[in-house]
């Protein structure tokens, strides 16, 4: 199956210029969405993995579905102030400014090994943002697996340069 024919482009969204990868429509897809969490899972298969993480909010449908494939926990990543107990916080860099990223500070062990899990990696923000936050728990990121990436704004190589084995199931060039 061909991914992303069950992606829908919406062009100028959020802003004018910027085509809107949105995989609303591929969860929606009972083939596309088992195709996709089956082929997040498969490079992992037979390698130990403790956690999924996964980054808010697409990342936690797909994080939630690759930890029960994968028989692992899983740890949310999210905003500034949507966690409800004791947080660790990592800055990250925005087009203009930063903004914050949090994970419970009881989310993961050390030496545990982490998946990490989102729809897309664009300029690799706050997926750099969740490793630091894995390596600051004292646990060990192995890996970070997307379904789309966008290889024109860097952020796969930003995750690679820090040592992750980095997987997209697709790509799509611009923005």
């Amino acid at each position: 199956m061909d991914i992303k024919t069950a992606i829908r482009t919406i062009p100028d969204y959020p802003k004018p210029g910027i085509m809107f990868r949105d995989i609303t429509t591929l969860l929606g897809n009972a083939r596309a969405f088992r195709t996709v969490v089956d082929q997040l899972v498969q490079p992992y298969a037979g390698i130990r993995i403790d956690k999924v993480v996964a980054i808010e909010a697409r990342g936690f449908i797909l994080g939630g579905a690759v930890a029960h494939q994968l028989s692992c926990g899983f740890a949310p990543v999210r905003k500034k102030g949507k966690l409800p107990w004791q947080t660790m916080s990592q800055e990250y860099e925005l087009e203009y400014g930063v903004d914050i990223m949090e994970m419970h500070a009881d989310a993961l062990a050390a030496s545990e090994q982490v998946l990490i899990v989102d729809d897309l990696i664009a300029t690799g923000g706050t997926a750099t943002a969740a490793v630091k936050l894995i390596e600051r728990l004292g646990a060990k990121p192995i890996g970070a697996s997307f379904v789309i990436d966008l290889p024109d704004l860097g952020g796969a190589d930003k995750l690679r340069a820090l040592g992750l084995k980095v997987e997209a199931l697709c790509a799509f060039e611009g923005h």
